[in-house]
C-alpha cells in the first residue's frame, strides 16, 4: 500500500519541472524517489512473470529487467555527456549492494539470531565472479596506463575504446555462461532457494493474471525512463546547489537510487532468515551491474555518439571494487553470518563514501 501511495511523486516531479518551474533540487529529489518506487514495482512484476514463465525464461527476464533502473538512469546521464558520473554510478552500485545492502541485511537478520546460514556453493560462485569483475575492470585501466607511460605506447594499434568493447563482449559472454551453468547444467545445485522463493511468490500471487505484471513491467519501465531523464537533467544543478561533486552523487546517490529495490528485498529476506536469497540478491546484483549493465552501457554509448570506456581513471573506484570483492569473499567463505559481520560491511561502505566525498 505504501509503495502504491508513493507513486504520487511521479506526477509531482513532472508538475514541479514542467508546470511550476521549481528548483532543480526538488525536481531531482522527487524524480529520484519516483525512480526508486517504480524500480520496486517493476522488480516485483518481473519476479511474478519470471515465476510463471519458468527458470530459463525467468532467468532471461531477470537479466533484462533486474537492473533496469541502473541501466535507464545511466543511459540518460551518459546522453548528457557525463561518462565519468556513469562510471562512478557503476562503482557505487557494486559497493552499494555488495557492502551496504549485504551489510544491512546481515544486521537485520542477525539482530534476533546468533547466526544465519546459506549454501556455500552458490555464494562461492558469486564471490568468484566478483573477482573476475575486478580483473576485467582493472585491465582497461592498466592498458591506459601503459599507453600513457610507455615510450612506444602511441604505436599500439588499439585504443581504450576498442579494448572496452572487447572487454564488454567477454563480460557478457561470461554472464551468459553463468546463466547456463546455474539454470541448465547445474540447476540442481542451486534449486533449493529458488524453489522456496517460487513457492512463496506463488502463494502471494495465486489467482492473479500474468498480464497484470507484464503491463506493470512495460508501463513502469517507460515511466521510469521519463523519471530518469528528469534526474539526469537536474544532476549538475543539484550537485552545485548542495556543494557536492558529480562524482559523489554518482557513487552514492545515483547508485543507491538505482539499487534501492534490491536493498529493500535483501533486508526483507534476511528478516525472514533466507540468507541464500540475500546472497543472490546482493552479490548477484553487484555482478549483474558489472557483467551486464556496464558492458551494455559501453555499447550504448557508441550507438548514441557519446563513447564511454571502462577506464576507471580514479584509483579510488578500483580500490573500492577491489575491497568489495575481498570482503565479500571472506564473508561468503564459511557459509554463515553474524550481525557483527554486517556492521563491518556497513562500516567499510561508509568509509568509502567518505573517501569519495572528500575526493570530489
Amino acid at each position: 500500500m505504501i509503495a502504491l501511495l508513493l507513486l504520487i511523486v511521479v506526477p509531482l516531479s513532472a508538475a514541479l519541472h514542467f508546470l511550476w518551474g521549481a528548483s532543480p533540487l526538488w525536481v531531482f529529489v522527487t524524480a529520484a524517489v519516483g525512480v526508486m518506487v517504480l524500480a520496486y514495482h517493476v522488480s516485483s512484476a518481473t519476479e511474478a512473470v519470471a515465476e510463471a514463465a519458468g527458470p530459463a525464461v525467468g532467468g532471461l527476464l531477470n537479466v533484462s529487467f533486474g537492473s533496469i533502473a541502473e541501466l535507464v538512469l545511466a543511459v540518460f546521464v551518459l546522453a548528457d555527456g557525463q561518462a565519468g558520473v556513469v562510471r562512478a554510478q557503476i562503482t557505487g552500485s557494486i559497493i552499494g549492494t555488495g557492502l551496504l545492502g549485504l551489510g544491512l541485511a546481515i544486521l537485520v537478520g542477525g539482530a534476533t539470531r546468533a547466526r544465519q546460514t546459506f549454501k556455500r556453493e552458490r555464494a562461492g560462485l558469486l564471490s568468484s565472479l566478483l573477482v573476475v569483475v575486478l580483473i576485467a575492470l582493472l585491465l582497461p585501466a592498466v592498458f591506459d596506463l601503459v599507453l600513457r607511460l610507455h615510450p612506444d605506447g602511441r604505436d599500439i594499434p588499439f585504443s581504450d575504446e576498442q579494448l572496452s568493447l572487447g572487454v564488454s563482449a567477454v563480460l557478457l559472454a561470461i554472464y551468459a555462461g553463468n546463466l547456463i551453468y546455474t539454470l541448465v547444467t547445474h540447476r540442481d545445485v542451486f534449486a533449493r532457494d529458488s524453489a522456496e522463493a517460487a513457492a512463496e511468490r506463488g502463494a502471494e500471487g495465486r489467482g492473479r493474471s500474468i498480464w497484470v505484471p507484464v503491463g506493470i513491467m512495460v508501463v513502469g519501465t517507460a515511466v521510469l525512463a521519463f523519471e530518469a531523464e528528469l534526474v539526469s537533467g537536474a544532476l549538475e544543478a543539484t550537485a552545485s546547489q548542495l556543494h557536492l561533486s558529480p562524482l559523489f552523487l554518482g557513487v552514492v546517490v545515483l547508485a543507491l537510487i538505482g539499487t534501492s529495490a534490491d536493498l529493500f528485498a535483501a533486508v526483507l529476506f534476511a528478516h525472514r532468515d533466507r540468507m541464500g536469497l540475500v546472497m543472490d540478491i546482493c552479490i548477484g546484483s553487484a555482478i549483474q551491474v558489472a557483467l551486464v549493465v556496464a558492458p551494455l552501457l559501453v555499447v550504448a554509448s557508441f550507438l548514441i555518439g557519446k563513447p564511454m570506456t571502462l577506464v576507471f581513471s580514479n584509483p579510488l573506484d578500483l580500490f573500492a571494487i577491489g575491497v568489495t570483492a575481498l570482503i565479500v569473499n571472506a564473508v561468503a567463505g564459511d557459509g554463515e553470518t553474524t550481525w557483527f559481520e554486517g556492521l563491518l560491511l556497513v562500516g567499510v561502505y561508509l568509509l568509502l563514501a567518505l573517501a569519495f566525498f572528500f575526493a570530489g
